[in-house]
């Protein structure tokens, strides 16, 4: 009888060892998909909120020698024009483009859906600022964080980039690049204070954990595609 009750101690200490386990997993990949990245960023906006910083460390920027600067898509208002957190991620994006850190710009988003069109959204605004047609790389498949990475090397042929997104996604987009071979420096965009930010930080948490085993198999993405090769014209991705 005694050992019988031992045993079923035991048990239950097991059951329970596992079970503490299995809740700490999430939390702790997580907090490495964070710590193994944190030193790839490489600029952040400072107090100020503008992104005048860029022009302080210009020289460092193009010290990176990266192929181009690949801006994430982050959603429409409902006029088809990029929302705020879009708007920050392209100006800060377009000034490492002036400065002279990469010779490309990459934009990557959502056109998915006939009357949704991130990518365009991007390409217009970056030419009413001036940036060459020349110079922008469409991305019409980025459908999510990881389609974006894979496919900058896959399809762009990118083996060093600079990312540019909010410090909460930044960690995610250089995890899924280093895993996927290739050199990736982020740039954080965040130029004020987004609503909603907290149901953001939740998604984000998840993702990082769903994007971690992701990376075990790397599955190709939703689409990919004949090469366009980011040292060529940004014109040949438009189509």
């Amino acid at each position: 009888m005694g050992k019988n009750k031992k045993s079923s101690r035991k048990i239950v200490m097991v059951i329970g060892v596992i079970l503490v386990s299995i809740a700490a997993l999430p939390f702790a990949i997580n907090e490495y998909v964070i710590k193994t990245t944190e030193s790839a960023i490489v600029g952040e906006i400072k107090e100020d909120k503008e992104v005048s910083f860029v022009k302080e460390d210009q020289s460092r920027f193009k010290a990176l020698n990266a192929d181009c600067i690949l801006v994430l898509g982050a959603g429409l208002k409902s006029d088809g024009t990029p929302n705020y957190m879009l708007k920050d991620r392209l100006d800060t994006g377009i000034a490492l483009y002036k400065a002279g850190a990469a010779p490309k710009l990459l934009l990557s988003g959502d056109h998915g859906k006939k009357y949704y069109d991130e990518v365009n959204a991007m390409k217009r605004y970056a030419l009413d600022r001036d940036v060459p047609e020349d110079d922008i790389f469409l991305d019409y498949a980025g459908f999510s964080t990881y389609d974006s990475m894979y496919r900058a090397k896959a399809i762009f042929q990118v083996s060093a980039v600079i990312v540019v997104t909010q410090k909460y996604h930044q960690h995610r987009a250089l995890y899924l690049a280093e895993k996927l071979g290739y050199e990736a420096y982020g740039v954080c965009s965040d130029q004020r204070t987004y609503a909603g930010q907290e149901k953001r930080d939740t998604r984000e948490f998840l993702a990082r954990n769903k994007d971690f085993f992701k990376m075990l198999a790397k599955p190709d993405p939703t689409f990919l595609g004949t090469a366009i090769p980011i040292s060529g014209n940004g014109l040949e991705s438009w189509d």
